[in-house]
């Protein structure tokens, strides 16, 4: 590019500057720095020349020239140091001055320019928050693995009381007949047992604002009330289980954990039951399978006990984790003889209308089943500890 050209271009950036901000300035001269700045690295040799002239030709702008005489030969050493950015861009305060040649030219007593190097850009130039990325899964607390209800069958009554009978005991006996005398008599006795269902519940207020800034509440909601009703019911059937189930006999000394659950299947299958499902906590699950041959010889299950799959067995009968399980406990059983009442099945329903929740805008979330659980043969369940002695 000639000078001449070179020059008009200056004047011409030099006119369009006089109306505007500091930040269009700055913002313009940056740019042409960036399109210009071959051309302007050779123009800011020719300042050192024409400060030279101007040195000559005005003596009223000496001492300003030489300050900035000094100044570009400073200019000019740094950029030697920093050849090889220079080549690539152009030093930003020297391109400056090329671009403001002329009115620094134009400095005298009374009269000044102002020349603004460019900085990089960081986010302290950002006013406000950069844009984010949401996700509108909440990352939950898990409910627990397994609830009373997976293991036990289930029976749905119309009324709130669920009403069976149970055979408790007999009297007399079937047996061979001896002939011409009479045949023996036997008789049966029975009780009728009630099981009252009641609601096991909870509900949860929040704002209509809350729903409408927070778009994930509506799926997240639903999936908590339904995490925590299980975990209150789980906690409500293992105190009737306990209460209902037969207390173990058998005790820890010189015996393991799976010697004692073996002894409970075996005394179940004497009483004609078919136990179906170990329960114990987790702690004590992964205890089993760390059970050690003798002391200090190594672990080694015997072969009545299996796992595979993740899946333990002893008789091949499942050993399952419940949290819901008070510590070092554990149910032995024929869980078919455990039933799930219910009257009212769960359900989960949101209301404007409840209390003042219209002059509040709030919204109730009600979560409820009305259960109960019957263990209608306690015989068929025994209740043990691990740490019996």
């Amino acid at each position: 590019m000639e000078n001449k050209e070179l020059n008009t271009l200056l004047e011409e950036l030099k006119s369009g500057l006089e109306s505007k901000s500091a930040e269009q300035i700055n913002k313009e001269l940056k740019a042409f720095e960036d399109k210009y700045s071959a051309e302007l690295e050779t123009k800011a040799e020719e300042l050192n020349k024409s400060v030279e002239e101007l040195r000559a030709e005005n003596t009223e702008l000496k001492s300003n020239l030489e300050a900035i005489q000094a100044h570009a030969d400073k200019l000019d050493v740094k950029m030697q140091e920093n050849k090889k950015t220079v080549e690539n861009k152009g030093d930003g305060l020297k391109s400056l001055i090329a671009e403001n040649f002329d009115q620094i030219k134009n400095v005298a007593k009374g009269r000044s320019v102002e020349i603004k190097a460019v900085g990089n850009m960081t986010l302290a130039n950002l006013t406000g928050d950069e844009p984010r990325d949401y996700s509108f899964d909440v990352v939950m607390t898990p409910g627990q693995m397994v609830n009373v209800a997976d293991l036990v069958g289930s029976i749905s009554i119309s009324g709130g009381t669920y009403t069976y009978p149970r055979e408790t005991g007999s009297e007399g006996s079937i047996s061979a007949q001896t002939e011409g005398s009479d045949k023996s008599q036997i008789d049966y006795d029975l009780s009728m047992l009630d099981v009252a269902t009641n609601f096991i519940a909870g509900f949860c207020v929040y704002s209509r604002k809350m729903r409408n800034n927070l778009p994930f509440l509506e799926s997240f909601l639903p999936q908590a009330l339904r995490r925590d009703y299980w975990i209150a019911e789980n906690s409500a059937f293992n105190t009737v289980l306990a209460a209902g189930a037969t207390a173990s006999t058998e005790v820890i000394t010189g015996q393991n954990k799976v010697e004692m659950l073996i002894a409970e299947i075996a005394k179940l299958e004497g009483s004609n039951y078919a136990p179906n499902a170990i329960v114990v906590k987790p702690a004590d699950f992964y205890d089993i399978l760390i059970t050690e041959k003798s002391t200090g010889s190594g672990y080694g299950l015997p072969g009545v006990v299996t796992f595979s799959g993740g899946q333990l067995a002893i008789n091949g009968i499942p050993v399952v984790k419940a949290n819901w399980l008070a510590a070092n406990k554990y149910y032995v059983g024929d869980w078919s003889r455990v039933r799930k009442v219910t009257t009212e099945g769960l359900g989960l329903d949101f209301s404007e209308d409840d209390s003042d929740n219209f002059r509040k805008n709030n919204i109730t979330a009600r979560i409820e089943a009305q259960v109960a659980l019957a263990v209608e043969q306690p015989a068929a369940i025994v209740y043990g500890d691990f740490t019996a002695t």
